[in-house]
């Protein structure tokens, strides 16, 4: 009767077999995850067990043939891993007598640590895409890109960037337009000559004209004594790329029309006509064929402009881009502050699930802001803005279940599992009310729980 009750409450599922591998004893909720009655065990071979494919392989009949202890790890035929220990037993005559074997159910553990080795792999796999497209003559090194759609539009802009025709970006703000504009001019036979990039929404409408064609000596009150060249003329033999195009009166707009066919102007306050040459590119985050039907836009420019319209989609139209531009700017903002932190790959699945109502430039200052702002080498998605968080229980969960090893890169099997199972074990804890709940929960026996309780509590987090 003690033997029995000691094998009931053990927190190990204990198997006995005499030597002929004939089950003695055995724990009565042990066999259910090979898929047997409980029960059923008793009086069977191991050996016809195995050969049957319900012990794959019996850790019994192993001890039985090298009589010495062993560790083996197990795959049921209802998908449950288990990690076994059998001893042998010997009389006085040095024959073996019997085999003791200890199983615990590592299952929920191993597929934990499977899902995290998944999520490092496809993190690896990221960083390598990263070094691929630095790589990769694309002739767009500055754009990294690994969505279809991105990818299309770099072949685009690769086959017009030799030649001189008006580009128009369209799409919502933040999403690389300038970055792409400045590409083009990199990869044109413009590319040694000035890139005047000019935001029309920052200009005020009362300096735009002279900002733009500049002045003569004496154009007017409080003008520089020896003139300006205004910024159309800076272009001159380069690229002037317009920001928020959409942003111009149509005053201006009209000015800016006359220039673009006629290819000169003449400063303020001056008379001579300065002939000028320059590749033009536009960009906007404003529908203008419906400015212009509400004639806010005027429609001989909006065709000066419209030679190739190209639309930049969101950054949450195109998540496969976001985890080699979260690579990009952590390398680049560590480079720039002196900082090893690191994302961790939960912390990549909830950046690729958030909207980016600001596209890249909002994914660029949030790394910042992180990488300045955390403390830890490891950036986890507790470490996010409440936005992106949510309210999800998986971001807890893989928070929960990474070590300090881990961090540190001295990550090892035992380690590891014995690490989840006492956060697994405390996250129970602190859910249940009773430890009968905890076995419930965890799938595992009451007394196992009364176990793991004593040997983890006082490690738990307060």
């Amino acid at each position: 009767m003690e033997l029995n009750k000691i094998i009931e409450t053990s927190n190990n599922n204990i198997t006995i077999t005499d030597e002929n591998g004939i089950i003695q004893r055995s724990h009565p909720g042990h066999w259910s995850i090979y898929g047997m009655e409980p029960g059923s065990y008793i009086g069977k071979s191991v050996y016809e067990l195995e050969k049957d494919g319900l012990l794959s392989p019996s850790i019994n009949a192993i001890v039985l043939k090298e009589k010495k202890p062993v560790r083996i790890m197990q795959h049921t035929k209802t998908g449950h891993v288990v990690m076994s220990t059998g001893y042998p037993i010997f009389d006085k005559e040095g024959r073996l007598v019997r085999v003791v074997s200890y199983s615990q159910d590592q299952t929920e553990i191993w597929k934990l640590k499977e899902e995290y080795e998944q999520l490092q792999r496809k993190l690896k796999g990221y960083q390598t895409e990263v070094e691929d497209l630095r790589e990769k003559e694309f002739g767009f090194q500055s754009i990294l890109a690994r969505s279809n759609t991105m990818q299309q539009i770099i072949k685009t802009i690769n086959n017009v960037a030799k030649t001189d025709a008006t580009i128009l970006f369209l799409g919502p703000s933040g999403v690389g337009k300038s970055t792409l504009a400045r590409a083009i001019h990199n990869q044109s036979n413009r590319s040694k000559e000035p890139f005047i990039e000019v935001n029309c929404s920052t200009i005020p409408e009362s300096l735009f004209e002279s900002e733009m064609f500049g002045y003569e000596t004496g154009a007017f009150t409080g003008a520089n004594k020896k003139g300006k060249q205004g910024l159309i003329e800076q272009a001159d033999s380069g690229t002037l790329f317009l920001d928020e195009i959409g942003e111009l009166s149509l005053a201006l707009q009209a000015k800016l029309l006359k220039v673009l066919q006629e290819k000169k102007m003449v400063r303020i306050g001056g008379n001579k006509e300065l002939l000028l040459d320059f590749r033009l590119i536009t960009a906007t985050n404003q529908d203008l064929e419906d400015m212009v039907k509400k004639g806010t836009f005027r429609l001989d420019l909006f065709y000066r402009l419209n030679v190739v319209p190209i639309l930049i989609p969101s950054l949450s139209d195109r998540t496969d881009d976001i985890p080699i531009l979260i690579q990009h700017y952590v390398e680049k903002i560590n480079e720039k502050y002196q900082t090893l932190k690191k994302f961790h790959p939960s912390t990549y699945e909830l950046l690729m699930h958030y909207e980016w109502p600001g596209n890249i430039r909002e994914l660029e200052n949030l790394i910042e802001r992180l990488i300045l702002t955390t403390e830890a080498p490891m950036i986890y998605p507790s470490h996010l803005p409440p936005a992106i968080r949510g309210n999800s229980e998986q971001t807890e969960d893989h928070h929960d279940l990474i070590s300090k090893e881990e961090v540190e890169g001295k990550l090892n099997l035992k380690n590891t599992l014995e690490e989840v199972e006492k956060q697994l074990i405390e996250k129970a804890y602190k859910r249940c009310q009773t430890t009968y709940q905890m076995a419930e929960y965890l799938g595992i026996s009451q007394p196992s729980v009364i176990y793991k309780l004593k040997k983890y509590k006082d490690q738990f987090d307060h």
